[in-house]
């Protein structure tokens, strides 16, 4: 048998809704020379993949970093490409990671991005997703020397991996991170934005969820390390995050402000007291502050808020010149307008 350059590490739990989908992918990629391994971590459901893919049940249910190992332990490629099991690959996405491995001995490992495609056409996916592209594409801190090791699709040689000791179990969300700050101690990690995978993003509050039990691990991290490393964000992204709080604060406060005046306003108590007009008074230093946190919003979100405009008329402009001309995502009859 001949053995694979590339090694596919797919983690799933209860993942039969999406997994089938990027297997299929996969088969259709102009790369044949690979190998894909699922990582079962103890699903409800039994996953019909048909031939060529080997599943690695566990026992019990550990979490991705656990189903991601599992599978190394059975990889025979040089390299391996860990992929999310709700995404899906194009044509030429194995192809890219084989050749930029091919081409340069000294490469170590790479991560590549979703892109900002998506088949709903809600607000908020359509949000994630022009988010998420414009942060590595657009947004991204030019002074960073490394960056995150992001499982959506990313890929390490295999003897890397094990001298690294493979993912941190411990972790059952952040994983990637966590790894990613100790390949970056010894080694470098690129961004290839020509290696895409396609993903749908959730609703809002999902999103919500997600985010808060990933806080957990954040803080974990951040205690082990005392130091806050933007390896998922950036400077700017921080500071408008701050500030857009800082102004649905000041909002808010800016409510209750106006409660206590119109109650001391019209309360016998008010007329004869100047309680009335402390909180006038407040409530126009609320205003004030409000207006200038709202500024400073903008101004940190201006490269995003540029990049939307771009792509909206990017879009426009397509659609009138060729009212048919479209892409198709990987795995879908689906068709969207090319930006």
């Amino acid at each position: 048998m001949k053995k694979p350059y590339l090694s596919i590490i797919i983690p799933a739990y209860n993942a039969s809704g999406t997994l089938g989908a990027l297997v299929t992918s996969l088969k259709k990629s102009s790369y044949k020379n690979y190998e894909i391994i699922v990582g079962d971590d103890a699903s409800h459901e039994q996953y019909l993949l048909g031939s060529g893919v080997t599943i690695i049940r566990l026992t019990r249910n550990r979490g991705p970093a656990a189903a991601r190992n599992a599978g190394v332990k059975k990889a025979r490629g040089d390299i391996l490409v860990f992929l999310d099991a709700d995404v899906t690959v194009y044509p030429d996405t194995l192809k890219k990671i084989a050749e930029k491995f091919r081409q340069d001995h000294d490469l170590t490992a790479l991560t590549g991005v979703w892109d900002k495609h998506q088949k709903s056409r809600a607000f908020f996916p359509q949000f994630k997703a022009l988010r998420d592209w414009s942060y590595w594409t657009n947004e991204r801190d030019r002074d960073g020397y490394y960056y995150l090791f992001s499982t959506r699709v990313a890929a390490i040689k295999r003897e890397v991996f094990a001298r690294l000791g493979g993912f941190n179990e411990a972790f059952r969300q952040m994983e990637d991170v966590e790894l990613t700050y100790r390949i970056a101690k010894r080694y470098a990690i690129i961004f290839a934005p020509d290696v895409r995978v396609h993903h749908e993003f959730e609703g809002f509050w999902p999103i919500v969820r997600k985010y808060f039990w990933r806080s957990f691990y954040w803080s974990r991290l951040w205690r082990a390390r005392r130091k806050f490393d933007p390896v998922a964000t950036t400077m700017w992204e921080t500071v408008s995050a701050v500030t857009g709080v800082g102004f649905l604060g000041l909002v808010g406060l800016g409510f209750i402000f106006a409660g206590f005046y119109s109650i001391f306003n019209f309360s016998a108590i008010g007329r004869s007291a100047s309680g009335g007009q402390f909180f006038h008074q407040l409530s126009i230093l609320n205003y004030q502050l409000s207006l200038l946190f709202l500024i400073a919003h903008l101004l940190f979100l201006r490269r995003f808020l540029w990049f939307v405009y771009e792509v909206s008329r990017h879009r426009t402009r397509s659609l009138r010149r060729d009212p048919d001309r479209r892409t198709l995502l990987p795995g879908s009859k689906m068709k969207f307008s090319m930006v």
